[in-house]
């Protein structure tokens, strides 16, 4: 599974939503594989992983002490994926006009699309193994896609988008002296049926519409193809190469 030949070790971000608790399943219905998982309330997790912590990426001391508790274990991550990420909440939505900027909504919408996405990296990487194969991803979104922007909008979540994949090409680079063998990737789930889109897929045909089952499968594609010279690249959920 995921193109790896030895049982798969993840860390998975994010597992309460959707697509985190889609890779859970998926992972887990091996019994070699061990699934680390994390959510700000673990008692929301579906799906039981092998282990879980408490873990809000935007507070560096809890992504502290997931390494802490991942190293007393010799825990070392060959699978690692951010699923979580943010687009509205009951008190704010996605800009439709600059005349909506909020300085605090677009702090915290960038604090978890992608300093979380940077702090997860510096915290999470140095735990891979140095050979062998590994894979860094993270969920981004194609609207994060600055040379694909044609309609505007949407811009606090446009640019987070846009900054956490510099994150990922950065990573990447970094990396790539260490850990030769590791395919550092953001990825687009295409539309997926959740919370964050529910208020905007009314008018998204149904065929283009996925579960988080069917978009964790397609992704399971993509990142089993995946080969260290693709590591800093950014992915849509059918394996085409989207532009920054």
């Amino acid at each position: 599974m995921l193109g790896f030949d030895e049982p798969i070790r993840a860390v998975i971000i994010g597992a309460t939503g959707g697509i985190g608790d889609a890779f859970v399943r998926a992972i887990t219905q091996d019994d070699a594989n061990q699934v680390w998982a994390t959510a700000r309330n673990t008692a929301s997790l579906r799906t039981q992983p092998t282990h879980a912590s408490q873990v809000d990426i935007t507070d560096e001391d809890s992504l502290v002490r997931l390494a802490r508790e991942l190293s007393e274990v010799d825990y070392h991550p060959n699978f690692i994926i951010n699923c979580t990420g943010v687009l509205h909440t009951r008190e704010f939505g996605p800009e439709r006009t600059w005349r909506h900027f909020d300085i605090d909504v677009m702090r915290s919408v960038f604090d978890v699309n992608a300093f979380g996405v940077g702090l997860i990296g510096k915290h999470l990487i140095p735990l891979v193994p140095r050979s062998g194969r590994s894979v860094f991803a993270s969920i981004s979104a194609r609207v994060g896609s600055i040379a694909d922007n044609r309609l505007g909008g949407w811009y606090s979540y446009r640019a987070s988008k846009a900054a956490q994949n510099m994150f990922i090409k950065g990573l990447s680079i970094e990396a790539k002296m260490r850990w030769p063998e590791l395919a550092c990737v953001a990825l687009h789930p295409g539309t997926v049926q959740s919370q964050l889109s529910a208020p905007f897929t009314s008018r998204v045909p149904a065929e283009k519409l996925f579960t988080p089952e069917q978009s964790c499968t397609y992704l399971c594609t993509v990142i089993e193809a995946l080969k260290p010279a693709d590591s800093g690249n950014f992915y849509a959920w059918d394996g085409q190469p989207i532009p920054f």
